[in-house]
């Protein structure tokens, strides 16, 4: 079997216009998904427990079921109840929810590990519930939960591929059409893991200098 270079280098438009639409949806469902997710720690922990309880259920259910699972009902079972969705439309929905339930437990570890006596500190001399969460628990969190939030972020990054099952044009639908229209199953499958091994590899490193760059913060626990 030959390696075909002269396919990949004629691909090359769609393989890029496939890579600009995989970091979009990669970057929006992130960021969607920290903000979220931060959003439902809160509330899980300082809601009340008719705000508590149901955001307790959602994120176990979402963690609980598969993301392929989640995107076939959203995207193929959202117009049985009103909800009709263009393939990026969902795709982007679908990681945001996946990648938010799993954030806002990497949030609620970070809210838990922040020592009491900060809290309490902050309490005494008068501070606000929101007050706190933006003077005290913010800043102190961010360190703890970096290196966890970097890891979820690279998942979602991997778990971009799964939009190909919801005709997605990203990396990994466009890439497999070519290799299947050319009978080039290798040279398809080799570039489709050389993009996503790449991708993972800078966000990796772009986590640990951005870990790097904010130890300088870190709070004593004494």
């Amino acid at each position: 079997m030959n390696f075909d270079t002269d396919l990949i280098a004629r691909s090359l438009p769609e393989i890029f216009g496939a890579f600009g639409i995989t970091l979009l949806m990669w970057f929006a469902g992130a960021i969607g998904a920290a903000l979220l997710g931060f959003f439902v720690a809160v509330g899980r922990r300082y809601g009340r427990s008719w705000l508590a309880v149901p955001l307790w259920a959602l994120v176990e259910i979402i963690r609980g079921t598969p993301f392929l699972i989640q995107l076939f009902l959203l995207y193929y079972g959202g117009p049985f109840v009103g909800l009709s969705l263009d393939p990026i439309t969902a795709g982007l929905l679908g990681l945001t929810v996946y990648g938010a339930a799993y954030f806002s437990e990497i949030f609620r570890g970070g809210f838990e590990a922040v020592p009491a006596g900060h809290i309490e500190a902050a309490e005494c001399v008068g501070l606000t519930r929101t007050q706190i969460v933006r003077r005290i628990l913010m800043p102190e969190m961010t360190m703890l939960v970096l290196p966890a939030s970097v890891n979820m972020a690279i998942v979602l990054l991997k778990e971009t591929a799964v939009l190909s099952i919801i005709t997605v044009p990203e990396l990994t639908l466009v890439i497999s059409a070519i290799g299947s229209q050319q009978y080039a199953f290798a040279e398809s499958l080799f570039l489709l893991a050389l993009f996503y091994w790449g991708l993972v590899e800078l966000a990796g490193r772009l986590g640990r200098f951005t870990e790097n760059r904010l130890s300088k913060y870190r709070f004593a626990t004494a």
